[in-house]
Protein backbone atom coordinates (compact mmCIF):
# COMPACT_ATOMS: atom_id res chain seq x y z
CA UNK A 1 0.00 0.00 0.00
CA UNK A 2 1.35 3.21 -1.05
CA UNK A 3 -0.69 6.24 -0.36
CA UNK A 4 1.77 8.63 -1.47
CA UNK A 5 0.90 7.94 -4.74
CA UNK A 6 -2.43 9.46 -4.76
CA UNK A 7 -1.87 13.37 -5.93
CA UNK A 8 -4.69 15.42 -4.13
CA UNK A 9 -4.47 18.04 -6.54
CA UNK A 10 -4.97 15.13 -9.19
CA UNK A 11 -8.12 14.10 -6.97
CA UNK A 12 -9.38 17.20 -6.53
CA UNK A 13 -9.36 17.83 -10.41
CA UNK A 14 -10.77 14.34 -11.32
CA UNK A 15 -13.85 15.13 -8.78
CA UNK A 16 -14.62 17.84 -11.24
CA UNK A 17 -14.61 15.36 -13.65
CA UNK A 18 -16.67 12.80 -12.09
CA UNK A 19 -19.31 15.07 -10.61
CA UNK A 20 -19.93 17.02 -13.99
CA UNK A 21 -22.79 13.98 -15.29
CA UNK A 22 -24.56 13.92 -11.86
CA UNK A 23 -24.78 17.46 -11.82
CA UNK A 24 -26.51 17.54 -15.46
CA UNK A 25 -28.66 14.87 -14.88
CA UNK A 26 -29.71 16.05 -11.67
CA UNK A 27 -30.65 19.61 -12.14
CA UNK A 28 -32.17 18.52 -14.76
CA UNK A 29 -34.43 16.11 -12.97
CA UNK A 30 -34.80 19.33 -9.97
CA UNK A 31 -36.45 21.43 -13.07
CA UNK A 32 -38.85 18.60 -13.99
CA UNK A 33 -39.68 17.61 -10.04
CA UNK A 34 -40.66 21.22 -9.42
CA UNK A 35 -43.18 21.47 -12.10
CA UNK A 36 -44.81 18.30 -10.07
CA UNK A 37 -43.79 15.27 -12.25
CA UNK A 38 -41.57 12.59 -11.12
CA UNK A 39 -39.56 11.00 -13.46
CA UNK A 40 -37.65 7.74 -12.66
CA UNK A 41 -36.48 7.64 -16.12
CA UNK A 42 -33.15 9.75 -15.08
CA UNK A 43 -30.99 6.73 -16.35
CA UNK A 44 -32.60 5.73 -19.55
CA UNK A 45 -32.23 9.47 -20.77
CA UNK A 46 -28.81 9.12 -19.31
CA UNK A 47 -27.61 5.97 -21.83
CA UNK A 48 -29.53 7.34 -24.67
CA UNK A 49 -27.70 10.52 -24.58
CA UNK A 50 -24.81 8.59 -24.17
CA UNK A 51 -24.94 6.67 -27.36
CA UNK A 52 -26.77 8.77 -29.16
CA UNK A 53 -24.06 11.51 -28.44
CA UNK A 54 -20.63 8.92 -29.12
CA UNK A 55 -22.62 7.70 -32.52
CA UNK A 56 -22.87 11.13 -33.51
CA UNK A 57 -19.66 12.35 -31.94
CA UNK A 58 -17.91 9.60 -34.19
CA UNK A 59 -19.42 10.06 -37.12
CA UNK A 60 -18.88 13.31 -37.74
CA UNK A 61 -15.81 13.90 -35.82
CA UNK A 62 -17.13 17.02 -33.75
CA UNK A 63 -17.55 16.10 -30.05
CA UNK A 64 -19.91 19.52 -30.16
CA UNK A 65 -22.99 17.68 -32.37
CA UNK A 66 -21.99 14.75 -30.00
CA UNK A 67 -23.45 16.81 -27.86
CA UNK A 68 -25.80 18.29 -29.28
CA UNK A 69 -27.01 14.67 -30.54
CA UNK A 70 -26.68 13.83 -27.05
CA UNK A 71 -29.19 16.58 -25.40
CA UNK A 72 -31.96 15.67 -28.23
CA UNK A 73 -31.87 11.79 -28.01
CA UNK A 74 -32.52 12.50 -24.16
CA UNK A 75 -35.23 15.18 -24.68
CA UNK A 76 -36.90 12.73 -27.38
CA UNK A 77 -37.04 10.37 -24.90
CA UNK A 78 -38.14 12.10 -22.23
CA UNK A 79 -41.08 13.28 -24.63
CA UNK A 80 -42.18 9.82 -24.87
CA UNK A 81 -42.68 9.43 -21.44
CA UNK A 82 -44.42 12.83 -21.17
CA UNK A 83 -46.80 11.84 -23.74
CA UNK A 84 -47.54 8.67 -21.50
CA UNK A 85 -48.34 10.34 -17.99
CA UNK A 86 -49.77 14.05 -19.38
CA UNK A 87 -51.55 12.81 -22.38
CA UNK A 88 -52.90 9.55 -21.38
CA UNK A 89 -52.24 9.68 -17.67
CA UNK A 90 -50.48 6.75 -16.93
CA UNK A 91 -48.52 6.81 -13.33
CA UNK A 92 -45.61 8.56 -13.72
CA UNK A 93 -43.96 5.92 -11.12
CA UNK A 94 -43.81 2.43 -13.10
CA UNK A 95 -43.66 4.69 -16.50
CA UNK A 96 -40.58 6.26 -15.57
CA UNK A 97 -39.53 2.46 -14.73
CA UNK A 98 -40.72 1.13 -18.17
CA UNK A 99 -38.76 4.25 -19.70
CA UNK A 100 -35.04 3.29 -18.40
CA UNK A 101 -35.58 -0.63 -19.19
CA UNK A 102 -36.52 0.58 -22.60
CA UNK A 103 -34.36 2.71 -23.25
CA UNK A 104 -31.00 0.32 -21.69
CA UNK A 105 -32.46 -2.12 -24.67
CA UNK A 106 -32.08 0.58 -27.26
CA UNK A 107 -29.06 1.61 -26.22
CA UNK A 108 -27.70 -1.37 -26.73
CA UNK A 109 -28.98 -2.33 -30.10
CA UNK A 110 -27.53 1.38 -31.45
CA UNK A 111 -24.02 0.96 -30.21
CA UNK A 112 -23.41 -2.64 -30.51
CA UNK A 113 -21.31 -1.90 -33.47
CA UNK A 114 -19.84 0.80 -31.83
CA UNK A 115 -18.36 -0.84 -28.90
CA UNK A 116 -14.48 -0.56 -28.82
CA UNK A 117 -14.33 2.11 -30.95
CA UNK A 118 -12.57 5.46 -30.24
CA UNK A 119 -14.68 8.50 -29.67
CA UNK A 120 -13.50 11.91 -30.95
CA UNK A 121 -10.98 14.03 -28.87
CA UNK A 122 -12.57 16.73 -26.54
CA UNK A 123 -9.94 19.11 -25.46
CA UNK A 124 -9.33 20.60 -22.25
CA UNK A 125 -9.74 24.44 -21.72
CA UNK A 126 -6.90 25.99 -20.29
CA UNK A 127 -8.18 29.56 -18.88
CA UNK A 128 -5.23 32.24 -19.50
CA UNK A 129 -3.34 33.13 -16.12
CA UNK A 130 -5.88 31.30 -13.61
CA UNK A 131 -4.62 27.79 -14.92
CA UNK A 132 -1.57 28.69 -14.07
CA UNK A 133 -2.49 29.03 -10.42
CA UNK A 134 -0.66 27.12 -8.13
CA UNK A 135 -3.01 24.39 -6.82
CA UNK A 136 -5.92 26.02 -7.72
CA UNK A 137 -5.09 26.36 -11.94
CA UNK A 138 -5.41 22.45 -12.07
CA UNK A 139 -8.24 21.89 -10.05
CA UNK A 140 -10.71 24.84 -11.39
CA UNK A 141 -9.19 26.10 -14.07
CA UNK A 142 -7.84 23.47 -16.74
CA UNK A 143 -11.52 21.48 -17.72
CA UNK A 144 -13.43 20.49 -20.69
CA UNK A 145 -15.86 23.31 -21.77
CA UNK A 146 -18.77 20.68 -20.73
CA UNK A 147 -17.66 21.06 -16.78
CA UNK A 148 -18.19 24.92 -16.33
CA UNK A 149 -21.48 24.58 -18.66
CA UNK A 150 -22.69 22.36 -16.26
CA UNK A 151 -21.92 25.08 -13.18
CA UNK A 152 -23.36 27.89 -15.27
CA UNK A 153 -26.46 25.44 -15.89
CA UNK A 154 -26.91 25.46 -11.96
CA UNK A 155 -26.40 29.36 -11.87
CA UNK A 156 -28.94 29.90 -14.64
CA UNK A 157 -31.85 27.57 -12.84
CA UNK A 158 -31.37 29.32 -9.98
CA UNK A 159 -32.15 32.54 -11.81
CA UNK A 160 -34.90 31.03 -13.32
CA UNK A 161 -36.65 29.29 -10.57
CA UNK A 162 -36.08 32.08 -8.44
CA UNK A 163 -36.24 35.54 -10.28
CA UNK A 164 -37.97 35.20 -13.04
CA UNK A 165 -42.23 34.68 -14.01
CA UNK A 166 -42.11 32.16 -15.92
CA UNK A 167 -40.00 30.05 -13.09
CA UNK A 168 -42.76 31.05 -10.65
CA UNK A 169 -45.52 29.19 -12.77
CA UNK A 170 -43.29 26.40 -12.99
CA UNK A 171 -43.47 26.61 -9.40
CA UNK A 172 -46.76 27.01 -8.94
CA UNK A 173 -47.64 24.22 -11.17
CA UNK A 174 -45.58 21.96 -9.03
CA UNK A 175 -47.18 23.10 -6.06
CA UNK A 176 -51.17 22.58 -7.01
CA UNK A 177 -51.41 22.19 -10.15
CA UNK A 178 -55.31 22.80 -9.65
CA UNK A 179 -54.62 26.25 -8.20
CA UNK A 180 -52.07 26.90 -11.28
CA UNK A 181 -54.79 25.56 -13.92
CA UNK A 182 -58.02 28.00 -11.81
CA UNK A 183 -55.55 31.23 -12.17
CA UNK A 184 -55.14 30.29 -15.96
CA UNK A 185 -51.92 28.45 -16.34
CA UNK A 186 -51.54 25.83 -18.99
CA UNK A 187 -49.99 23.20 -16.07
CA UNK A 188 -49.76 19.77 -19.29
CA UNK A 189 -47.59 22.54 -21.29
CA UNK A 190 -45.23 23.31 -18.27
CA UNK A 191 -44.33 20.17 -17.70
CA UNK A 192 -43.72 18.91 -21.12
CA UNK A 193 -41.32 21.79 -21.45
CA UNK A 194 -39.60 21.17 -17.98
CA UNK A 195 -39.54 17.16 -18.89
CA UNK A 196 -37.92 17.85 -21.90
CA UNK A 197 -35.90 20.48 -20.38
CA UNK A 198 -34.46 17.53 -17.74
CA UNK A 199 -34.66 14.83 -20.63
CA UNK A 200 -32.02 17.09 -22.47
CA UNK A 201 -29.85 17.52 -19.51
CA UNK A 202 -30.03 13.90 -18.88
CA UNK A 203 -29.02 13.40 -22.36
CA UNK A 204 -26.06 15.75 -21.68
CA UNK A 205 -24.48 13.67 -19.11
CA UNK A 206 -25.05 10.36 -20.80
CA UNK A 207 -22.73 12.16 -23.69
CA UNK A 208 -20.40 13.73 -21.19
CA UNK A 209 -19.78 10.00 -19.91
CA UNK A 210 -19.46 8.71 -23.78
CA UNK A 211 -17.13 11.27 -25.28
CA UNK A 212 -15.45 12.94 -22.15
CA UNK A 213 -15.13 10.36 -18.93
CA UNK A 214 -14.25 7.01 -20.85
CA UNK A 215 -14.21 7.73 -23.57
CA UNK A 216 -15.78 5.19 -25.64
CA UNK A 217 -19.24 2.90 -26.01
CA UNK A 218 -20.24 0.47 -23.56
CA UNK A 219 -23.52 -1.41 -22.41
CA UNK A 220 -24.83 -0.35 -19.02
CA UNK A 221 -21.83 2.61 -18.74
CA UNK A 222 -24.24 4.94 -16.91
CA UNK A 223 -23.86 2.24 -13.67
CA UNK A 224 -26.51 4.03 -11.75
CA UNK A 225 -25.88 7.44 -12.13
CA UNK A 226 -28.99 8.16 -12.89
CA UNK A 227 -30.38 7.17 -9.91
CA UNK A 228 -27.88 8.68 -8.01
CA UNK A 229 -28.80 12.20 -9.72
CA UNK A 230 -32.59 11.81 -8.65
CA UNK A 231 -31.25 10.62 -4.77
CA UNK A 232 -29.22 13.88 -5.07
CA UNK A 233 -31.97 15.99 -5.89
CA UNK A 234 -33.43 14.63 -2.80
CA UNK A 235 -30.60 15.19 -1.05
CA UNK A 236 -30.23 18.86 -2.49
CA UNK A 237 -33.87 19.27 -0.87
CA UNK A 238 -34.57 20.66 -4.44
CA UNK A 239 -32.53 23.28 -4.09
CA UNK A 240 -29.55 24.25 -7.38
CA UNK A 241 -27.01 25.02 -5.32
CA UNK A 242 -27.31 22.17 -2.87
CA UNK A 243 -27.15 19.92 -6.46
CA UNK A 244 -23.92 20.51 -6.72
CA UNK A 245 -22.61 19.69 -2.99
CA UNK A 246 -24.64 16.48 -3.18
CA UNK A 247 -22.67 15.78 -6.93
CA UNK A 248 -19.31 16.42 -5.31
CA UNK A 249 -19.93 14.50 -2.53
CA UNK A 250 -20.78 11.40 -4.67
CA UNK A 251 -18.06 12.50 -7.58
CA UNK A 252 -15.56 12.67 -4.49
CA UNK A 253 -16.05 9.01 -2.81
CA UNK A 254 -16.12 7.74 -5.93
CA UNK A 255 -12.58 9.24 -7.36
CA UNK A 256 -11.28 8.28 -3.80
CA UNK A 257 -12.35 4.38 -4.06
CA UNK A 258 -10.78 4.89 -7.22
CA UNK A 259 -7.47 5.85 -5.98
CA UNK A 260 -7.37 3.85 -3.38
CA UNK A 261 -7.98 0.75 -5.73
CA UNK A 262 -4.91 2.12 -7.62
CA UNK A 263 -2.97 2.71 -3.78
CA UNK A 264 -3.25 -1.23 -3.35
CA UNK A 265 -5.19 -0.42 -0.20
CA UNK A 266 -5.62 -3.64 1.50
CA UNK A 267 -9.21 -3.79 0.68
CA UNK A 268 -11.59 -5.83 -1.27
CA UNK A 269 -12.22 -4.03 -4.85
CA UNK A 270 -15.95 -4.56 -4.66
CA UNK A 271 -16.43 -3.22 -0.47
CA UNK A 272 -14.46 0.07 -2.50
CA UNK A 273 -16.76 0.11 -5.22
CA UNK A 274 -19.76 0.26 -3.12
CA UNK A 275 -18.23 2.98 -0.84
CA UNK A 276 -20.02 5.68 -3.55
CA UNK A 277 -23.39 4.04 -3.07
CA UNK A 278 -23.13 3.66 0.52
CA UNK A 279 -21.89 7.22 1.11
CA UNK A 280 -25.72 8.20 -0.72
CA UNK A 281 -27.95 5.97 1.09
CA UNK A 282 -26.43 7.23 4.51
CA UNK A 283 -26.73 10.85 3.34
CA UNK A 284 -29.93 10.05 2.18
CA UNK A 285 -31.39 8.49 5.60
CA UNK A 286 -30.03 11.12 8.01
CA UNK A 287 -31.35 14.13 5.39
CA UNK A 288 -34.84 12.19 6.38
CA UNK A 289 -34.73 13.86 9.73
CA UNK A 290 -34.72 17.06 8.55
CA UNK A 291 -38.17 18.15 8.69
CA UNK A 292 -36.87 21.28 6.80
CA UNK A 293 -36.95 19.40 3.74
CA UNK A 294 -40.02 19.88 1.90
CA UNK A 295 -40.88 17.77 -1.56
CA UNK A 296 -43.59 20.15 -4.08
CA UNK A 297 -46.95 19.78 -3.33
CA UNK A 298 -47.81 17.82 -6.60
CA UNK A 299 -44.82 15.67 -7.32
CA UNK A 300 -45.89 12.78 -8.76
CA UNK A 301 -49.88 13.57 -8.79
CA UNK A 302 -51.91 12.84 -11.88
CA UNK A 303 -53.72 16.50 -13.36
CA UNK A 304 -56.81 15.78 -15.05
CA UNK A 305 -57.97 19.50 -16.27
CA UNK A 306 -61.68 18.50 -16.45
CA UNK A 307 -61.82 17.62 -12.62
Amino acid sequence: MDLSAINPVLLLASLMVAATPIILAAIGELVVERAGVLNLGVEGMMITGAVCGFVAGVASGSPLLGFVAAALGGAAVSLLFGFLTQFLLSDQVPTGLALTLFCLGLSALIGQSYIGVKGPEVADIHIPLLADIPWLGPILFQHDAMVYVGLALVGAVWWFLHRSRAGLVLRAVGENHDAAHALGYHVVRVRLVAIMFGGACAGLGGGYLSLVRVPQWTEGMTAGIGWIALAIVVFASWRPGRVVMGAYLFGGVTVLQLNLQAAGVPVRVEYLSMAPYLATILVLVLLSRNRSARAPGALGRVFHASR
